[in-house]
């Protein structure tokens, strides 16, 4: 004979249907809050983050140290390029998916291959570094989750970024590994490795200064060098917060102008 009556039982019942229901609500809320992202994801919503669509139909126009830059890009199309004096010649520089050509005053030039190599990685260079992380979800790009880490008392996704040699660009061998904050999914930190003519080595990047301008996020950056050549690339974070690294340069763009196209 059972020990509850009938009305004990529904309510019973009822306090387990609530019970249930308390412990689903909440494991959704721990499911959203501790969600499990693929290296993929995390670029692409950072990059929504960071300003998404409005990168690929725009107009940006930068200074940096003694040169001024221009890129625009529409529907896949890119025109990067940069102007300076040398000596009391104006020179333009102008990149594109199809070619690289260089104005000194009002002729173009006809370049040797081996300066056009080097020509086009400066180009590239710094406008690939301006738009980060832009450009991360572009094919010839491979990204691996390396897991999370914590740095300065906040965690991050931790993504190593490798490239084709096949449309990866002249420095398609270096290697990058980028921080991006858990909560924001904006970059903060950023290594990379690089294998040039004048030495190998490696750089880390510290994020400051962040603005959005028409939608599109800018920083600038605190670049570190290593002391110890014994150092791994994928060490660095850590390296970086016990204060071991060396403050090269600032990395600062200045007077940016940003037109939707």
């Amino acid at each position: 004979m059972s020990r509850f009556t009938t009305s004990e039982k529904i309510f019973n019942m009822k306090y387990i249907k609530i019970l249930l229901l308390f412990l689903f609500c909440y494991s959704c809320q721990e499911e959203i809050k501790n969600p499990s992202f693929s290296a993929d994801e995390i670029v692409n919503k950072s990059i929504e983050i960071s300003g998404g669509e409005r990168f690929d139909n725009s107009e940006i126009s930068f200074d940096f140290r003694d040169k001024s830059y221009f890129a625009q890009r529409k529907n896949g199309n890119f025109l990067l390029a940069r102007s300076f004096y040398s000596e009391s010649d104006s020179i333009t520089d102008f990149l594109t998916n199809k070619e690289f050509k260089r104005l000194v005053g009002e002729e173009f030039i006809v370049v040797a291959d081996s300066m056009m190599t080097k020509y086009k990685a400066s180009v590239n260079s710094v406008h690939y570094f301006s738009v980060l992380p832009y450009g991360l979800n572009a094919t010839p790009v491979n990204k691996y989750l390396l897991g999370e880490e914590e740095i300065k008392n906040k965690t991050y996704y931790k993504i190593r970024v490798t490239f084709n040699k096949e449309g990866g660009g002249e420095d398609f061998e270096d290697v990058f590994i980028y921080w991006v904050d858990k909560e924001t999914f904006k970059v903060k930190y950023l290594a990379y490795s690089y294998n040039e003519d004048d030495g190998v080595g490696m750089r880390f990047r510290e994020a400051y200064n962040e603005r959005f301008i028409e939608g599109i996020r800018f920083v600038d950056y605190n670049n570190y060098k290593s002391s110890d050549g014994l150092m791994a690339l994928i060490d660095l974070g850590k390296i970086f917060e016990k204060n071991k690294l060396n403050l090269l340069s600032k990395i600062e763009l200045k007077n940016i102008v940003v037109n939707d196209l």
